[in-house]
This record gives structure tokens, C-alpha cells and sequence, in this order.
């Protein structure tokens, strides 16, 4: 039987799931092993852990973000490990696990998991999460990064956070989720589309400067002209409805694109796709001007594709190539699988 183990990392990086009471509200201390723990670990899995940081999500940093990419790709460099299973606070996991999954280029998965309550907690969600996501993580091959969350397997494409406190935090709005897990058993639904990976980022590589800009009644681009003079290199428009803004807007993101920045389109409404409709200020006008449209992916990830994009190219037209990579290929394979269904 120990032949037939399956060797599972869990990499600890704090957040609620590793949260004790201060004396004023909670925050991330514990260390992996004691979150580990409190789980039971299913039948024929060892585990080993990783102390990498231990921090409130809120807090995470790009850095930290790309600390952790290198650390889950030195992991994978070993045959012997057999998946990776990521502990992580649920306000910024959705940015991390897609982030990743940009760059996985392995068939053995890496498994996103965390709590709603704190460690400790009589009623807590983290031993039953992090029990599915190692089970997750030594079943399941070639679906890149997932997030597995009350019983649920999520690809890290789409799924965002939809509950601040419900046990069922996670979902795609715009999707299904892959599959589930019950009983003992994973159960894969469907195989997420996912683009080719784009290269590891340069471990010397400057992180740029990237600002989240967000349209509504009376907004002017103001923190668009902002961010430029900031010296942002990439600007993610958190647009209305179907990705649309005013004809202020445009101009402000024509002239950003003019310098150089890379600006991402996307909307604040919860599900479907940025598409070009309306003029006026609208998706036509934003795209025409050079905005890349980012399909399903609401902001956090799109901020995420946004850094992939400008760490893994140099040139602008490189780096619009390289975030349409990371969005529209999956828009055509998810169109192919819908006609072959």
C-alpha cells in the first residue's frame, strides 16, 4: 500500500483557514502543520508542508503572488510529488489560483483551498475543504489549477468569490463547476478549455504598477488620467453592463494606450461576457481604441492576466498579443465545445 501512496505539498499561505482570535478580531498565525491537522487525510495519501507565508489575503502582494508561482513549480520539479494542494485566505484566492494556472504547464493539479471560518471554530469548513482538495489533488490529472470549495471543484478560469461569509464562497457565474466531491470520491463533470501556458516570469523581473479603474453614474477618467501619471503599465476598466463607459473614458484609454499602457476591459456585473455592443462610449468605441476585451474574467483576474501578460512580454504589441492569448483562445475552445456538445 505505501507503494501506491500518493505523495500530495500542501503549501500554507495563511488566510482564514489559519486564523486564531486577537483579542480584536481574527487574523492568519498558524502554521501549516497545525492547519494540516485539524484534517482528516484520506486513505493512501502522505503529505508533507510548506511554510511559505502566513498572511490575511487582504495583505498578499504580487511579490508574495510569484514567490508562490516558483515555489509550486520547484515542488512539481520533483517526480515524486504527486499534486499540490494551496491553503489560502478566500478574499484574494481567486486572483493566486488564476494566476497560476496561467503559467501551469503540468498534469498534476494544484489544488486551491481555504475556510470561511477560523481555525478552531466548532463548526468550521476548513478540515471538510482541505480533506477534498488533498483527495482532489491526488485524483485528478490534466485540469490545470482548480479550486476545490464545499464539496465543489472550480477551475481557477471564472471562479471568483460570491459569498463573503456563506460556506459556499466560491463559483463561476458565467459556468459550471468541474465536478464535485462526495463520499470518498471526486467527480469530474467536464474538462476546463485552457490556453497554452505562457512562460515563468523572470525571477529578477520589476513588477509593474497596475490600477483597477471602476465606471459609474457621474464617473469621469479621472483615476484613469491618474493611474498614467502614477506610472501604471496596465489598467484594468471595471466597465457597466457589456463593458461600457462614456466617450471621456475613451479618450482617456486611447491616450493611455498611446503611452504604452496595457488597458484591460471588463465589467462590474456579475456574469456573461464583455462583448462589443453600444457605441457611444461603449465595448465598440473602448476596443477600437485598443482596450483588450477579457471575455468572462471580472477584475481581480484580469488584473492577474494583465501582470502575466506584462512579465511575460516586452514590446506592446507583444503584451496585447499575450493577454489575448490569455483570453481569447479559451473563448474559441469553450465555443468549440459548446457546437461539438
Amino acid at each position: 500500500m505505501e507503494a501506491q501512496a500518493r505523495r500530495i505539498v500542501v503549501i500554507s499561505t495563511g488566510g482564514t483557514i489559519a486564523s486564531r482570535w486577537q483579542g480584536t478580531g481574527f487574523a492568519a498565525d498558524a502554521p501549516g502543520r497545525e492547519v494540516l491537522a485539524t484534517a482528516a487525510i484520506p486513505h493512501a495519501i502522505t503529505s508533507e508542508v510548506i511554510d511559505l507565508f502566513n498572511v490575511n489575503s487582504p495583505r498578499l502582494t504580487s511579490a508574495q503572488q510569484l514567490t508562490l508561482l516558483r515555489t509550486v513549480h520547484e515542488v512539481l520539479a520533483d517526480p515524486g510529488v504527486d499534486g499540490i494542494v494551496v491553503t489560502h485566505g478566500t478574499d484574494t484566492l481567486e486572483e493566486s489560483a488564476f494566476l497560476l494556472d496561467l503559467h501551469h504547464d503540468d498534469p498534476r493539479p494544484v489544488v486551491f483551498t481555504g475556510a470561511q471560518k477560523p481555525l478552531g471554530a466548532e463548526d468550521g469548513d476548513g478540515p471538510g475543504n482541505l480533506y477534498d482538495a488533498l483527495l482532489t489533488a491526488a485524483t485528478v490529472r490534466d485540469l490545470g489549477v482548480l479550486v476545490v470549495f464545499d464539496g465543489k471543484v472550480h477551475a481557477a478560469r471564472g471562479t471568483v468569490k460570491t459569498q463573503t461569509l456563506a460556506a459556499d464562497a466560491f463559483a463561476d457565474p458565467s459556468g459550471p463547476p468541474v465536478g464535485k466531491v462526495g463520499f470518498g470520491k471526486v467527480s469530474i463533470l467536464h474538462r476546463p478549455a485552457r490556453p497554452e501556458p505562457l512562460p515563468l516570469p523572470a525571477a529578477d523581473a520589476t513588477l509593474p504598477r497596475i490600477d483597477m479603474v471602476m465606471h459609474h453614474v457621474d464617473a469621469d477618467p479621472l483615476f484613469v488620467e491618474t493611474a498614467v501619471a502614477a506610472g501604471a503599465q496596465g489598467i484594468v476598466l471595471v466597465a457597466t453592463g457589456a463593458g461600457n463607459a462614456t466617450p471621456e473614458f475613451v479618450g482617456a484609454v486611447t491616450a493611455a494606450i498611446e503611452q504604452g499602457v496595457l488597458v484591460a476591459l471588463t465589467t462590474r456585473v456579475q456574469g456573461g461576457p464583455v462583448t462589443e455592443i453600444y457605441t457611444h462610449g461603449g465595448a465598440v468605441d473602448l476596443a477600437a481604441a485598443g482596450a483588450v476585451l477579457m471575455g468572462t474574467l471580472r477584475a481581480g483576474q484580469a488584473r492577474s492576466a494583465v501582470l502575466a501578460a506584462l512579465l511575460s512580454a516586452s514590446g506592446p504589441g507583444e503584451r496585447i498579443s499575450a493577454l489575448r492569448h490569455a483570453v481569447g483562445s479559451v473563448e474559441a475552445l469553450d465555443g468549440g465545445e459548446a457546437a461539438a456538445a
